[in-house]
C-alpha cells in the first residue's frame, strides 16, 4: 500500500500516524548521528587515552581553545566520545556481520616510544629557515615531527598506532606571510629540500607523508595555520578574500559576522583548512546547492618555486585556459596557496532538515534525479542503501520509557503495514536552506517528488539530529580500530545512467576482495552529492583485521575497489583527492597524455622537484 493512499490514512488515525512517524524519525536520527561517535562498551577505557595527548597551542595557532587535547593517533580531540550504553544493538549487529570480535583492545604505541631518525637538514639550512620565519616558528621537536608525518588515512592511522613513522619531516616550518612562504621555498629549492604544505592534517589518501627522492637532502612540513586571516569582504560582489590556514569554524565565524557563509562543510570541517579544501577539490554536505570548492574559488595567489602566480578577480574570462582550475586540486605539487578570493552567500534565514524512507535504493535514486533535473535543488540530499540503513537501525537508542518503546514498535508496524520492508528500506536525509519562502517552496516540491516515488516522510527530528552531529563519524573509526576492525571509506561519481551499474560493481568488488583476505565483509554506501548529470557514491567497508598484516589486507581491498571504479566508468575520486593512494590510477582518469601535460607544468613551476614529492604523480 502506498504511504499516501487514502486507505492508509483511513486505517490509521492521523494523530497516531504522526506520532509514530515522529518517534521513528527521532530513532532514525539517533541512529544516523551515532554512526559518527566514539563507540565503546560502557566502562571500557580507550587504550590510548593516557598516551601522548597533543595539547593545542591556542586559538591563534590551531583554532582550538587552550588545553584541548588532539588525538595524534586518530581523529579530533580527546574530549569527544560517544558511549554505547543505551545502544546495545550495535556490537551484536557488527558481530553477526563480520564475525565476533575479541575483548582485547589494540594498543597504541606511546608517543615517547616512537623512534624517529634524526633531522637531516644541514645546520646552515636550519639557520636560514629560522632567519626567514623567526626562530620560534622552526621546530625539530619530536612531537611536531610526529604530528606532521602522516594524515588520517587508514594506513596512516595503522602506522601511527604502531609507532612506525618512516618518513617524518626533518623540521616543521610555520610561515606567517606570503613573503615568508616565498623565502622558505627559495631556501628549500637551493638546498634541495622537499616541501610538504600542511593545513589541518586531515588527508585520507596519503597526501601528507614527507617522502623524498635521492636528490633531496631532507624534507620540511610547511604548516600554514599562521596564515589565518579573513583579509576582506566585498558585500556588493559577494566575494571574500581569505588566507589558506583558516579552519572551517574560523572562516565561517568570520564570514557570519558580515552576514555571509561559504556554504562549504566537509566532514573534516572542524579541523581542515581552506587551503586544504582547495588543494584537494573538496566537497561539503551542502555542496549540492552551494557547489564544491572549485565552484566557490574566483581567484588565487600561489607561491611556486618559479615565482608567484596571481589570477585575476573577475566574474568570467575568455583569456585562455582557466589557470585557477589547474591549481585547484594540485595537492601542493606546484606551489603553496597563500590567498583565495571566494564566492560567498547570505547566511540562510531557514535551515530545514528532515528524513524520508524509500522502499528501494533505486526509488530514492530516481527521486533525486527527478528533483535535480526539474531544478529542485536541496542543499543536502543523502540516500543510504539498505546496508547503511540497517547500520543506522542497529545503532538505535533503546527508548527510555515503556510508552516510548511502544511508540517505537508501533512506528515500525505502520511502516511495515505501508509496505516498507525494513531490511530493504533506504533512509534519505533532505536539507533545504534559504529564505523562508524559498525553503517552503523547495520543500513542497521536493516532498512531492519523493512521495511520487513511494517515500514515507518521517519528519524533521531525524534530519535535525543528523545535522547536529554530522561531524562525528570519524570518531567511530578510532574505536573500531581499537577493536581490531578494518574500516575505511572511498568515493566516486558517475552519470545517472551508469549509477546503478557502478554501485553494484564496486559493492561486489569490495565484498569479494575482503573475502579473499579470509575476512567477512560489511559494505555500506550512500549517495552523498547530486547533480543534474549524475551523483557521487560514498562507500564504507568493515571487516576483521588480519593481525600483523593490516595494511597489506587493506591494499588488496583498495586495489580491487579502485579497479572496479575505473573499469566501471567512475571518477577516481569525487572529493578526497589523489595523494599517494590514487596516484597510479591518475592516467586512467586523465589519460597518459593528460598526466604528461600536468607533469610538464610541474617542471616549469617546480624545476627542482621539491613540492610535495610522490603525490598526484607516481615517482
Amino acid at each position: 500500500m502506498h504511504a499516501t493512499d487514502p486507505g492508509l490514512r483511513q486505517s490509521v488515525d492521523s494523530r497516531v500516524r504522526g506520532l509514530c512517524a515522529h518517534r521513528l524519525a527521532r530513532a532514525a536520527g539517533r541512529l544516523g548521528r551515532r554512526l559518527g561517535g566514539g563507540l565503546r562498551p560502557e566502562g571500557v577505557p580507550s587504550p590510548a587515552a593516557p598516551v601522548g595527548a597533543v595539547l593545542a597551542r591556542g586559538a591563534s595557532q590551531d583554532g582550538l581553545p587552550e588545553g584541548k587535547g588532539l588525538r595524534w593517533w586518530g581523529w579530533g580531540t580527546l574530549d569527544r566520545t560517544y558511549p554505547l550504553g543505551d545502544r546495545p544493538g550495535f556490537w551484536p549487529f557488527l558481530d553477526a556481520r563480520i564475525g565476533p570480535l575479541d575483548d582485547q583492545l589494540r594498543p597504541v604505541t606511546p608517543l615517547s616510544e616512537i623512534g624517529l631518525p634524526p633531522p637531516r637538514l644541514p645546520p646552515e639550512v636550519l639557520s636560514a629557515l629560522r632567519q626567514a620565519v623567526g626562530p620560534d616558528h622552526v621546530s625539530t621537536e619530536h612531537l611536531d615531527r610526529v604530528t606532521h608525518a602522516l594524515g588520517k588515512s587508514y594506513p596512516d592511522l595503522i602506522r601511527l598506532r604502531r609507532g612506525e613513522i618512516e618518513h617524518p619531516p626533518d623540521a616543521v616550518i610555520s610561515p606567517g606571510s606570503e613573503g615568508e612562504v616565498a623565502a622558505v621555498l627559495r631556501i628549500a629549492g637551493q638546498a634541495r629540500v622537499a616541501v610538504v604544505p600542511f593545513g589541518g592534517g586531515t588527508s585520507v589518501v596519503g597526501g601528507l607523508e614527507p617522502v623524498t627522492g635521492p636528490d633531496h637532502v631532507g624534507a620540511i612540513s610547511l604548516d600554514l595555520r599562521r596564515l589565518n586571516r579573513l583579509v576582506s569582504v566585498d558585500p556588493a560582489s559577494r566575494l571574500a578574500v581569505a588566507e589558506p590556514g583558516m579552519r572551517g569554524p574560523e572562516l565561517e565565524a568570520a564570514l557570519n559576522t558580515h552576514g555571509f557563509t561559504l556554504g562549504h562543510f566537509p566532514q573534516s570541517w572542524e579541523f581542515s583548512t581552506l587551503g586544504g579544501w582547495i588543494a584537494t577539490r573538496a566537497a561539503g554536505h551542502a555542496s549540492t546547492a552551494y557547489g564544491k570548492i572549485e565552484d566557490l574559488v574566483v581567484s588565487l595567489r600561489v607561491v611556486t618555486p618559479a615565482g608567484t602566480l596571481v589570477t585575476r578577480t573577475t566574474p568570467a574570462s575568455a583569456a585562455g585556459p582557466d589557470l585557477d582550475q589547474l591549481l585547484i586540486g594540485s595537492e601542493g605539487v606546484y606551489g603553496v596557496i597563500t590567498q583565495a578570493t571566494l564566492r560567498v552567500h547570505p547566511v540562510p534565514e531557514v535551515q530545514d532538515f528532515r528524513a524520508l524512507v524509500f522502499r528501494r535504493f533505486q526509488d530514492g535514486l530516481s527521486a533525486i534525479r527527478e528533483m535535480l533535473q526539474k531544478g529542485i535543488v536541496p542543499s543536502t540530499v543523502r540516500l543510504s542503501d539498505p546496508f547503511e540503513t540497517q547500520g543506522y537501525m542497529a545503532l538505535r537508542r533503546v527508548p527510555a520509557s515503556r510508552a516510548k518503546r511502544l511508540w517505537d514498535r508501533l512506528g515500525q508496524v505502520v511502516l511495515k503495514g505501508a509496505g516498507y520492508d525494513l531490511r530493504a528500506a533506504c533512509l534519505m536525509i533532505l536539507g533545504i536552506e534559504g529564505t523562508a519562502e524559498e525553503v517552503k517552496a523547495t520543500r513542497r516540491e521536493a516532498l512531492r517528488v519523493c512521495r511520487g516515488r513511494g517515500a514515507f516522510h518521517l519528519g524533521e527530528s531525524a534530519g535535525r539530529a543528523w545535522y547536529r552531529e554530522r561531524f562525528d563519524l570519524p570518531y567511530l573509526r578510532d574505536v573500531l580500530l581499537d577493536h581490531g576492525v578494518m574500516v575505511d571509506t572511498l568515493e566516486t561519481a558517475t552519470t545517472w545512467d551508469n549509477l546503478p551499474h557502478l554501485y553494484a560493481r564496486v559493492h561486489q568488488a569490495l565484498v569479494g576482495a575482503i573475502q579473499s583476505t579470509g575476512a567477512r565483509p560489511w559494505v555500506m554506501c550512500h549517495l552523498s552529492h547530486a547533480y543534474r548529470e549524475g551523483a557521487s557514491l560514498y562507500y564504507t567497508f568493515l571487516a576483521r583485521q588480519t593481525p600483523s598484516r593490516e595494511i597489506e589486507q587493506w591494499r588488496v581491498v583498495k586495489q580491487a575497489a579502485t579497479e572496479a571504479i575505473m573499469a566501471g566508468g567512475g571518477s577516481l575520486s569525487h572529493h578526497h583527492g589523489v595523494g599517494q593512494d590514487h596516484a597510479r590510477w591518475l592516467g586512467r582518469e586523465d589519460s597518459e597524455a593528460g598526466v604528461a601535460a600536468l607533469r610538464a607544468v610541474k617542471q616549469v613551476l617546480d624545476p627542482a622537484g621539491i613540492m610535495n614529492p610522490g603525490k598526484l604523480f607516481t615517482h
